[in-house]
């Protein structure tokens, strides 16, 4: 006799086995789904992989290939000479600006930087790949270093045709030695196998791409070839020494004046010719101009030959107060375009007794901006 069973489930329970496999169903293809976007995303992170590491490999042969390029040019500018070698070579710059001095010609020029805090100057930048952004920072150094060239050297022709400096002079008469003569790399003649001139200057102010600078000692129209900012922590050194000639003032300057004094006549021409020029001046007054000469003559700007031939100056005869005829040499300084002429009553005693406009004064156009809206900014120091 066969026994059958039968079944009852209890009412909802098929809806809950019905929910029960459409659940797992959902979550075997979650699981599915799930697997095949790791594939896929794994599958993409090898080929972004393999593309990356394409792109790093073609990098480094691209800088392979630019070093080799860098090296090939850099060798065919030196004429493929091998500096290991000990081969001489050149290696050509650009200035990124040109000076304007109140120091028109060399003769006056300090022979150091600072010596005249009044002396002003301004540096434009090269208006062809030196932008104005170039100076951004630099106002917050109090003064700055300037590599620059000696544009005026006489001898510069002789040093491009012959860079292997075949007849420099390795001695040097030094002014403040009465012509004794030094080693040129003991000095700081700007008469060198590379006519290259190092001076420290005061940051005054930026005018768009013009730096304004004071205490310079740096002639007008000076190519500079870098600016950097002076560090006090690493640039002064404490324990520095120098020999007893080379220090400026006291007993041992040699080139040190007595006095310096000015003639009525030499302030009334100095108000015409200031009426003239003024507007184009980097000075405010007249009177600053005349402090500035004051300054520059309070030491012996004469070349050591003149100082030996005292009548390598322009002899003048005069009549003193007796009808007595006298001879008189008088020396000239051109300072923003102002000629000044002073004579010496004796030793260290020197008289300003004229001015006039040089021949060669510049008129505002020539200036790479009008000072007169930025000179002011010398007054904050």
């Amino acid at each position: 006799m066969r026994t059958s069973w039968t079944f009852v489930l209890p009412l909802g329970a098929g809806a809950v086995v019905a929910a029960i496999s459409f659940s797992g169903l959902l979550s075997l293809q979650s699981l599915y789904f799930l697997m095949w976007k790791w594939r896929s995303t794994k599958s993409h992170i090898v080929e972004l992989e393999a593309a990356l590491a394409i792109a790093l490999k073609q990098r480094a042969a691209e800088r392979t290939g630019r070093i080799r390029a860098q090296r090939e040019l850099r060798q065919a500018l030196l004429g493929g000479k091998n500096l290991k070698e000990g081969n001489v070579v050149a290696y050509p710059m650009t200035p990124i600006g040109t000076v304007r001095s109140c120091f028109s010609t060399r003769n006056g020029t300090p022979r150091q930087p600072m010596l005249v805090s009044l002396a002003r100057a301004s540096l434009v930048l090269s208006s062809k790949g030196v932008p104005a952004e170039s100076l951004d920072g630099l106002l917050k150094y109090s003064h700055c270093w300037l590599l620059y060239v000696f544009h005026e050297n006489t001898d510069l022709p002789s040093l491009w045709k012959q860079p292997a400096h075949k007849d420099f002079k390795a001695k040097v008469r030094v002014p403040r030695l009465e012509g004794g003569k030094l080693g040129v790399f003991a000095t700081r003649t700007p008469h060198r196998p590379c006519p290259i001139g190092l001076t420290v200057a005061k940051v005054e102010g930026i005018k768009g791409a013009t730096l304004l600078l004071s205490g310079a000692d740096l002639v007008d129209g000076t190519p500079v070839l870098d600016i950097k900012p002076y560090l006090p922590y690493c640039d002064s050194v404490p324990e520095s020494s120098a020999p007893s000639w080379v220090q400026a003032g006291g007993e041992d300057d040699v080139i040190a004046m007595a006095s310096v004094s000015f003639t009525e006549n030499f302030v009334t021409e100095l108000a015409k010719c200031w009426d003239v020029m003024g507007k184009n001046s980097l000075y405010s007054s007249q009177v600053e101009i005349q402090s500035l000469v004051e300054q520059v003559l309070s030491r012996d700007i004469r070349s050591l030959n003149q100082r030996q031939r005292p009548h390598n100056g322009i002899l003048n005869t005069l009549h003193d107060d007796r009808g007595i005829e006298t001879d008189k040499v008088v020396y000239h300084l051109i300072l923003e375009g102002i000629n000044v002429s002073y004579s010496l009553e004796q030793e260290g005693v020197v008289v300003v007794e004229g001015a006039a406009l040089d021949c060669c004064f510049k008129h505002i156009c020539s200036r790479d901006t009008d000072p007169r809206s930025w000179r002011h900014l010398f007054h904050k120091s």
